[in-house]
């Protein structure tokens, strides 16, 4: 039996004005106590009183504290593995763009790949170094037009 590898999704409920206080102020406990000692533990509260505490990496608490960070924000958080690979279908939902797009990338050669019997795969790590140089492109085509319009005497 062949097994499916699925990207879990999941929907957060909105989150209160007071979720992101406590998401702000969890985010800046946890950042402070990492800045000045070498946290390791962290103690969880609850309404019937505290339980024993948790010991985790640094590095994890770090992760928490950013996501945290991200929460208090209200942006949309997603988490992939680094060595999940991606369809065409998939790659083409993650930039935001058509499937025959992501393919004619891969054929030109500037969308990595691999071959899975007749089928495209690619590694996350390059769909975000893709992305990463497609927002670099668009960001240059931006300050030459913005440059052109100063040339042509078009300020705002």
């Amino acid at each position: 039996m062949r097994t499916v590898e699925r990207i879990r999704e999941m929907t957060p409920p909105p989150m209160t004005e007071k979720d992101l206080e406590m998401a702000r102020v969890a985010q800046r406990c946890i950042m402070e106590a990492l800045d000045h000692s070498c946290a390791a533990q962290i103690t969880l509260t609850t309404d019937d009183g505290e339980h024993p505490p948790i010991a985790l990496p640094p590095a994890s608490l770090k992760f928490i504290g950013q996501l945290l960070g991200a929460m208090s924000e209200g942006r949309q958080i997603t988490l992939v593995p680094a060595d999940r690979e991606f369809t065409t279908v998939e790659a083409a939902n993650f930039l935001n763009v058509s499937r025959p797009f992501v393919i004619k990338e891969i054929e030109a050669g500037r969308l990595q790949h691999r071959m899975v019997g007749t089928h495209r795969r690619i590694a996350f790590e390059d769909l975000v170094a893709y992305a990463r140089q497609m927002r670099e492109k668009q960001a240059a085509a931006l300050d030459k037009l913005a440059a052109n319009a100063h040339e042509l005497g078009l300020d705002y």
